[in-house]
């Protein structure tokens, strides 16, 4: 919710490393876009109020894209949601999300990005 990530590492399964994740989310004004599901497998939230899993950065996120929805992050006041795919209401992103946000005066759907 507040921009923490955790991506290296799933107790109980085999671990090869955790490569750079950490040198990269950690480097002065370097900005980290997650791209990802917005559920698990059964429907089970990954977006949360706090990591359950072990951090690869605390407040080092800045924006959150999924099938479903993007999220612009602040460390400080949490998630805003800004932009929606257009089969999906904002009732539907509370439901797949398991933690509060704001939803932005200027929502807009999900388009591809003129190049």
């Amino acid at each position: 919710q507040y921009g923490d990530l955790a991506n290296w590492m799933i107790p109980g399964k085999m671990v090869k490393g955790m490569g750079g994740a950490m040198d990269l989310v950690s480097a002065a004004d370097t900005k980290v876009v997650v791209t990802m599901e917005h559920t698990a497998k059964g429907g089970a939230h990954k977006i949360l109020p706090q990591c359950k899993l072990p951090l690869t950065g605390t407040k080092c996120v800045n924006t959150i894209i999924t099938e479903k929805a993007v999220f612009e992050v602040d460390s400080e006041k949490g998630l805003t949601l800004t932009e929606i795919w257009p089969d999906y209401s904002v009732e539907d992103i509370v439901g797949a999300t398991g933690c509060e946000f704001e939803v932005a005066d200027d929502l807009k759907p999900m388009a591809q990005v003129e190049v």
